[in-house]
């Protein structure tokens, strides 16, 4: 952390996240009641690479220290359902056969847009306490990455838009979201703060776009192509799921790049003798 501190790309990291802070309206700097009992927080940093391997991005993240809360104090309720790969799989298959691409999106610092309902107070962050208020503490309006009820919130929120928006929810899979109008159909499938959605009618498809833009801070990424570990490649003759790029990543690895490539797992040209001195088994 103290290194951090004094690296200017480190130091603008931690700026772009306090200012997600301000813009979501996440806190408000107060003086601890006699009973308080203030979270403490902690940076987190990543270095974001892209496919060559250099450092693209550099990451902040401003985390609470959510093994300090305490149950029916700070929190009461942290389930919130997250999408099957089953499920994924039907959805890619059902725009499939409709003839739509599934665009995807990704939301920005996602959980902090959901609105908690306990009172939940957090220390400063590491090196940028207040120097006029340094004994003051962050009562929170919204969650934190790091609290035990974060994904509960953000779900919660991102769900009532949705159900405001005209949307019907899966009756068995809550992440899953319908949008019928005018003749024309509109699927949504949340996985936390990844969004994928297509529909038949482009117009109805773009307008969605621009109004989860309006509502978050997104990164709109076009037509899917990576999800949960899958690759997926939408075209003409269909869609076809498939892990090269995780193979490639395993191979290099494993420094077994330039490894002759077979067809099997093994060979099948290998006579197998029994083991005469092994135990039978059935």
């Amino acid at each position: 952390m103290s290194h951090a501190l004094f690296d200017p790309n480190w130091v603008n990291a931690m700026h772009e996240e306090l200012g997600n802070f301000e813009r979501n309206h996440v806190w408000d700097l107060v003086e601890p009641s006699p009973n308080c009992r203030p979270i403490r927080t902690k940076w987190v940093f990543k270095n974001k690479r892209g496919e060559d391997g250099m450092v693209v991005r550099n990451k902040a993240r401003l985390v609470a220290q959510g093994f300090c809360q305490k149950e029916g104090i700070d929190y009461e309720e942290t389930f919130a359902p997250v999408a099957r790969l089953e499920a994924i799989r039907i959805l890619l298959a059902f725009a499939a056969s409709k003839g739509f691409k599934l665009q995807q999106m990704d939301v920005k610092s996602a959980f902090l847009n959901g609105f908690i309902e306990e009172e939940v107070y957090v220390r400063q962050p590491p090196g940028y306490e207040s120097a006029r208020f340094p004994d003051r503490v962050y009562k929170l309006r919204k969650a934190l990455y790091g609290l035990k009820q974060a994904p509960r919130a953000w779900y919660a929120r991102l769900k009532s838009f949705l159900l405001k928006s005209g949307f019907v929810m899966g009756s068995v899979d809550k992440t899953l979201f319908l949008l019928s109008r005018g003749g024309d159909t509109l699927i949504v499938q949340i996985y936390v703060d990844d969004i994928i959605f297509g529909g038949s009618s482009h117009a109805l498809v773009s307008s969605f776009a621009e109004q989860m833009s309006r509502e978050f801070e997104m990164s709109l990424m076009g037509e899917l192509q990576f999800f949960v570990g899958l690759q997926i490649k939408q075209g003409p003759e269909g869609t076809f799921v498939h892990q090269a790029k995780y193979t490639r990543d395993i191979l290099k690895k494993f420094e077994m790049s330039d490894s002759k490539p077979m067809t099997t797992p093994m060979s099948t040209n290998t006579a197998l003798d029994a083991d005469k001195d092994g135990e039978a088994v059935d």
